[in-house]
């Protein structure tokens, strides 16, 4: 019990910062949105993206341990779903991932950083080798999988009737304005969902979720995806989804 109570420590002074932040901005009770209209309008605001550029970070849980962040630089397109991905710090800086869905038979090329670099593979996307030391296939990637994911946990927290959904104020994210929402399941139906909380940065401008970070019953952190200089107006071609590109080293 007192390694829960240690690892839940920092989300609970978190929490507790956004309350009072959250009941200072509306006269001190907290806001409970309408779940299913706050989601239509995130989701409206997905649709409008095409194409764009961030730095990701990703943060795992695997098998107990929760995992260094990793920091990688991220170009997607939604038609056909593509993703170009390079790592730009340690242990993985230099590593290079490419996927365009319908091409290479549906695998990603990828090599490591570094000497491996040489080494240039074409693998299933659940391929042992890219799934180790991750919870999700890399197709599970960019802020529409961040959309995906709460709102999955969402419609069906909302049909079992065990939805808490709260507006917990702003937050500066990666420099940007963001409306902190926070989504909670009761401890007896957690096991059915991806987490029991969840926290989300909805970006106040463009209503992209920006950040999600989702907890276990005990406060452990199990994972944390955010994009940071997020440009929704990258203008990709398809150029920058081939491995021939000069600025890669396919």
């Amino acid at each position: 019990m007192g390694n829960i109570a240690n690892n839940s420590l920092p989300r609970i002074i978190c929490s507790a910062l956004l309350v009072i932040t959250a009941m200072a901005a509306h006269g001190g009770e907290l806001v409970k949105p309408n779940p299913e209209k706050w989601l239509m309008e995130a989701e409206a605001a997905y649709d409008r993206v095409e194409t764009y550029t961030a730095i990701f970070h990703k943060q795992q849980r695997i098998s107990g341990t929760l995992l260094d962040e990793e920091n990688i630089f991220l170009k997607f397109r939604k038609k056909p779903y593509s993703l170009y991905m390079k790592w730009v710090t340690e242990p993985h800086k230099g590593s290079e991932l490419l996927y365009v869905e319908g091409w290479n038979k549906g695998r990603i090329r990828a090599h490591r950083g570094g000497f491996f670099s040489l080494i240039v593979r074409n693998l299933d996307p659940n391929d042992p080798m890219l799934m180790d030391n991750n919870l999700r296939p890399v197709t599970s990637t960019g802020v529409g999988f961040l959309l995906k994911t709460v709102a999955t946990n969402m419609r069906k927290a909302i049909k079992a009737g065990v939805l808490t959904f709260t507006d917990r104020g702003q937050e500066k994210v990666y420099g940007r304005d963001t409306q902190v929402m926070e989504m909670d399941i009761p401890s007896e139906k957690a096991k059915d969902f991806d987490g029991a909380h969840f926290v989300i940065n909805q970006d106040i401008e463009t209503k992209i979720l920006l950040r999600i970070r989702v907890y276990d019953l005990g406060g452990q952190l199990i994972e944390n995806y955010g994009y940071e200089n997020l440009n929704l107006d990258a203008h990709l071609s398809d150029a920058d989804f081939d491995p021939k590109n000069l600025d890669y080293d396919f």
